[in-house]
């Protein structure tokens, strides 16, 4: 079976390095899904804007190649526990398909065709989207479900310190999204503790230049990308 692309998405972040470790944790970022030539019939869309919610089926497409493993090392339990491929979502997979959910915030029609605005998207920008869903609360809603391996290990979010002065240079629309990305932890799992690092996040067009003690994550210089 040969399958394309029938759109991409872009969002604010051109490397891997803060795309939050999974949907909804920062549900203020906003991304755009662009259609393909092909499928740009705003046809395509009607009665979407009925649903609060889509489901996206997208590529892993920067890891494609890399090969996969029986077991991998899931962020959330530090990088150092090995679990089952099939019971993460991690990229190395045998096949680099993605899920998400994401939060539909509206449909603007152009003369280029619709372009979806989405809020709350885990992907970097440019990632392919191979098919998009509606999220139907009473199929896709299990009050019952259980998390597994995950419930025992509770996601520990920092204490961000970004003063007035830097947030002054960030676009207003862009700030509640970084903010909410910072307190996750961008850094890698199981980081060593080196409180004099300066770390950088690359973050729509800006470079966030931040420090992490414990569990504070102080924001020191915000430039623009290319500086």
């Amino acid at each position: 079976m040969q399958i394309e692309p029938i759109a991409h998405i872009h969002t604010d972040f051109p490397t891997k390095f803060g795309v939050p470790r999974q949907s909804g944790l920062a549900s203020e970022l906003t991304s755009t899904i662009v259609f393909a030539p092909a499928y740009r019939n705003p046809d395509c869309l009607r009665g979407i804007a009925d649903f609060s919610h889509l489901w996206l089926i997208w590529e892993f497409d920067k890891v494609a190649g890399a090969g996969w493993s029986p077991t991998v090392l899931p962020p959330k339990l530090g990088g150092k526990t090995r679990v089952g491929v099939f019971a993460t979502r991690s990229p190395f997979r045998p096949n680099p398909i993605g899920l998400t959910c994401v939060k539909l915030d509206r449909v603007e029609l152009t003369d280029d065709g619709p372009i979806i605005h989405v809020l709350g998207a885990d992907l970097r920008d440019g990632t392919p989207i191979y098919d998009i869903k509606p999220y139907i609360p009473f199929a896709d809603c299990h009050s019952d479900a259980t998390g597994g391996w995950i419930e025992d290990a509770p996601w520990q979010e920092l204490d961000v310190e970004f003063p007035q002065a830097l947030q002054d240079t960030v676009p207003p629309a862009k700030i509640s999204g970084l903010v909410e990305v910072l307190r996750q932890d961008p850094r890698r799992a199981g980081s060593k503790h080196e409180p004099n690092r300066v770390y950088h996040l690359a973050y729509a067009g800006l470079d966030i230049s931040f420090t992490v003690d414990e569990t504070q994550l102080t924001v020191v210089a915000v430039n623009d990308a290319q500086d």
